[in-house]
């Protein structure tokens, strides 16, 4: 089901949404201790050591260790203003939800955290994939650079055809839209992925590229309709990301025993491709409540940051479905 964004929407009336119905609860809930939504590494290296048990792997310093033979990890002062990026990929696939669609969750979670960071002294800037990435907000702060962010993030996308070329609808390739960043982030940066991460292969080299020097969380965008395929007789289905339909009969009991097989396979996979790359994963549903989400988000990053403390390893935990 195509459920486009609301008609008119403009960033003033969502983020006024936003802080009325989520930022307070937030603020309230977190009691101003937003810092679990955050790493708190700053860019400035303080010393080499060598690796012990509970160190985060992503702070190696892979140059010393070859060099000496020996794992080490670079420590950090602790920045108190802190950059925060969102990779945002609003392409064909982002307007189809049941209740409401992706690109309306994903503006909802950008607004949202953007507002609760900039408000506090920290920075933060956006990449939006449509076609490809056709929009670039720079780092600022404060409430009028938040209002920015979300105008530009709202504007309708330009097409891009090929030169000489008819433009034809195309898949998305996500790691476009990570590739693009890395040159933009010049100092250590908390980095929200936010898509439904279905793509063309070939994005998770360039995710795994970011999460070496880069805090990354992967906010995958779902819908309760994702994984089912009703029994309703004939459809017609289409490809939102490149507008091709096929005739199928979903009262055939074995091509629906085929369907979930296929999206078993298809999560397995991504699940795996987000553990290989060391990120944290963050899934939103078009049910859930984005306040209490990232509440529970920011509960069990403490409860890992604490079990890695005490010498525990983080394991599966952060692959968090809400």
């Amino acid at each position: 089901m195509k459920a486009t964004l609301p008609p008119g929407l403009d960033a003033e009336r969502l983020l006024l949404r936003l802080e009325w119905r989520v930022l307070r609860r937030l603020d309230g809930a977190l009691h101003g201790d937003y810092r679990g939504l955050l790493r708190g590494v700053g860019d400035d290296l303080a010393d080499l050591r060598e690796y012990q048990t509970h160190d985060d792997v992503r702070h190696i310093d892979w140059n010393v260790t070859a060099r000496l033979g020996v794992p080490h990890v670079r420590e950090y002062h602790e920045d108190r203003d802190l950059t925060a990026w969102f990779l945002v990929d609003l392409s064909a696939s982002s307007e189809i939800g049941a209740r409401t669609s992706r690109a309306t969750m994903a503006l909802d979670f950008v607004a949202t955290l953007a507002r609760l960071l900039a408000h506090r002294g920290n920075r933060v800037g956006a990449l939006r994939y449509r076609q490809g990435v056709d929009a670039v907000v720079m780092t600022g702060s404060g409430r009028r650079h938040v209002l920015r962010l979300i105008h530009q993030l709202l504007q309708p996308g330009r097409a891009t055809p090929r030169r000489g070329r008819t433009p034809v609808p195309a898949g998305t390739r996500l790691h476009e839209l990570l590739e693009a960043a890395q040159p933009l982030l010049k100092r250590r940066s908390q980095v929200f992925v936010v898509s439904d991460f279905l793509s063309e292969p070939g994005w998770e080299t360039p995710l795994a590229q970011l999460a070496q020097r880069h805090d990354v969380v992967a906010v995958r965008l779902t819908d309760p309709l994702d994984g089912e395929l009703p029994d309703l007789g004939l459809l017609l289905m289409g490809d939102a990301e490149t507008g091709e339909q096929i005739l199928v009969d979903t009262h055939d009991r074995r091509f629906r025993v085929r369907h979930a097989e296929a999206v078993a396979r298809r999560e397995a996979a991504l699940q795996a491709a987000l553990g290989s790359a060391g990120v944290d994963a963050l899934e939103l549903s078009s049910n859930d409540d984005l306040a209490e989400a990232l509440l529970h988000f920011v509960r069990l990053r403490r409860r890992v940051a604490q079990r890695l403390a005490g010498g525990g390893t983080a394991g599966a935990e952060m692959g968090v479905r809400t």
